[in-house]
């Protein structure tokens, strides 16, 4: 089990312009008084992938089992892992519609990076002034950007 003394508060964002194209992610995770800014970018994506792989890339960059908040202003990530994804490993990565789950290897992984942890999924509505939402925004701008 966790202890107290391991909880990371994580802020996620992700996105492209135009969907699908270029672009990028960012994630800043807050231990104590530390903070630690990851980002990315890739040239060909959609706004669903950049927002799953901040994500995956936050939780796979702790080193040891975490109670975890992580923040995404993306309904699809938290309503992904909250509601949806215990039906779709249960249909073999099929939704409701039994079609195969779009991203399912993006779904895959980010269920593995949260299986050490003790994670509470919150939403935040994007571009609403949450200054660590528009903090990782603006970070996820600039790595997508930075594809020139």
């Amino acid at each position: 089990m966790p202890d107290s003394r391991d909880f990371v508060e994580i802020y996620t964002d992700g996105g492209c312009k135009p969907n699908p194209g270029p672009g990028g992610w960012a994630a800043i995770l807050r231990f104590g008084s530390m903070e630690k800014e990851l980002t990315g970018a890739d040239r060909a994506t959609t706004n669903n992938r950049m927002e799953l792989t901040a994500a995956c890339e936050a939780l796979e960059a702790l080193k040891r089992p975490c109670r975890v908040t992580l923040h995404t202003d993306s309904e699809y990530v938290r309503n992904g892992m909250e509601r949806w994804i215990k039906g779709w490993v249960r249909n073999s990565w099929r939704n409701a519609a039994k079609e195969p789950v779009k991203n399912h290897e993006l779904w895959q992984r980010l269920l593995a990076a949260a299986k050490p942890h003790e994670v509470e999924w919150r939403w935040v509505k994007g571009h609403s002034g949450h200054p660590m939402n528009e903090r990782a925004d603006v970070l996820a701008t600039q790595a997508r950007e930075s594809l020139g």
